[in-house]
């Protein structure tokens, strides 16, 4: 989709204004303005201090347009510059390297946030992650010019210590062998806790900064032992760390979904992370409704097949009503599922169109493919990958199944964005409105920074 601010320009009209009084009133750059103006991308800071300034909502300014078809977006790549040459000239690149990569939703948000100033910007060095579909899908939209650098391999195999140099790492790590957690022989054994292995990139390689990713349920896993033994390695690897839970449908994404998030900082540099806060984004419509109709998704759009549907599935859907449940619907007796124990809430669940997505999920079995509010189907991959806030170009790889659980298992692309432009403000010596960290590491007996 393409990007249009005449809405902009109208408003400024509308209220007797010029775009040299509207860069008066914001305190915009020079060069941000110079994108507006010839409809080019900008960060979300600038259009919201737009917003402030104008007592608007972004969609009041902010109006996108479809392309002629996503292949001719796609051949102009994800990014207005290439991610590998941005701002070489003026400003610092920090090199990313990543481990349990996914499909790219963290590397999405890395690449694509920056810094009006230019001075910080990130670009991707190197990735891994075990499932050749998830890695063609990262090759393909991240690092198309870069193949090799994206290496598929089970981690416990790979030569941590020789990998390339990096200013900084992001790891998604998965939940395997908490349950075993101070049982393991530590960093010595190979099929140790998954998360050791970005403990190690951290103590050989010595990232600038990291930005580590698990579901909100860590901080409960064996009893919070887990967290606490992780946080411990993460702070005695030599870095300050901010730990925070993100509701990141508080930050704009049109899906509920909450995950603990560790950015570190490392313990010789002078900086203090921030958690952003959400004040910014409380008027953005995130609901479901306005992610998958504005604008309309392209007929030729990428993973836009439909799940077939029993005729049993399609007459059950038209009796539940949005927001509802297979079992909280008022169904008749034939088409009622008599499940014994716990009634899970998002079996054959239909989203609410007033409201953000219900978590979006790698896998599951019938009915938990997560439902349409207007049609009695369940939502395509596109879909599912917009509530992901994925752009509409970026093609996901291998078999329907496969990119069901990529796009599930992924981070939402817009809400990592929001801390990786954080990090960068940390680092630019730039103040952002903040919220405390809602982690206390001196309740969980964890060194302080």
């Amino acid at each position: 989709m393409n990007i249009t601010y005449t809405k902009l320009w109208v408003l400024l009209v509308e209220r007797g204004l010029n775009k040299t009084m509207l860069q008066n009133m914001t305190g915009i750059s020079s060069a941000s303005m110079a994108k507006l103006s010839k409809n080019e991308n900008v960060n979300t800071d600038t259009l919201l201090k737009i917003c402030s300034a104008l007592k608007c909502n972004l969609c009041d300014i902010v109006e996108t347009t479809e392309e002629s078809n996503w292949q001719g977006m796609h051949e102009r790549g994800l990014f207005q510059e290439s991610p590998t040459q941005k701002n070489t000239q003026t400003g610092t690149v920090f090199q990313l390297g990543e481990l349990f990569c996914g499909p790219g939703g963290l590397a999405v948000g890395a690449l694509s946030s920056g810094l009006e100033s230019g001075q910080f910007s990130i670009a991707h060095k190197w990735a891994n992650d075990f499932d050749p579909s998830t890695c063609e899908t990262y090759r393909k939209n991240l690092c198309p010019q870069d193949p090799g650098s994206v290496i598929c391999k089970d981690v416990r195999e790979l030569d941590l210590e020789k990998l390339p140099p990096i200013d900084a790492l992001a790891f998604g790590f998965p939940c395997n062998d908490f349950s075993v957690v101070g049982e393991q022989k530590g960093f010595s054994g190979t099929y140790g806790p998954l998360y050791s292995y970005g403990v190690r990139v951290l103590r050989s390689h010595h990232p600038q900064w990291f930005l580590a990713e698990n579901v909100g349920g860590l901080k409960s896993a064996n009893d919070g032992k887990a967290f606490h033994r992780i946080l411990t390695d993460l702070r005695e690897s030599g870095y300050k760390i901010y730990p925070h839970l993100y509701k990141f449908e508080e930050y704009g994404v049109p899906q509920a979904r909450h995950r603990i998030i560790i950015v570190g900082i490392r313990d010789d540099l002078p900086y203090e992370y921030h958690v952003p806060s959400p004040a910014l984004y409380a008027d953005c419509d995130n609901t479901c409704r306005n992610a998958l109709e504005n604008p309309p998704i392209p007929a030729d759009a990428p993973n836009s097949e439909l799940t077939r549907q029993s005729p049993q599935v399609v007459e059950r859907l038209r009796y539940i009503q949005p927001g509802q449940n297979a079992f909280t619907a008022n169904l008749p007796p034939e088409l009622q599922l008599h499940v014994k124990g716990a009634k899970i809430s998002q079996i054959y669940k239909r989203l609410d169109p007033d409201k953000p997505a219900y978590t979006v999920t790698g896998s599951g079995g019938g009915g938990t493919h997560i439902y349409h509010y207007s049609e009695p189907r369940a939502l395509t991959n596109r879909e599912r990958a917009r509530l992901q806030t994925f752009p509409d170009n970026f093609v996901f790889c291998g078999s329907k199944e496969d990119v069901r659980k990529q796009i599930g298992m992924a981070v939402p692309c817009r809400g990592a964005k929001v801390i990786f432009e954080a990090i960068l403000k940390t680092f630019a010596g730039i103040k952002y409105e903040s919220v405390p960290c809602n982690v206390d590491l001196k309740e969980l007996k964890v060194e302080s920074c």
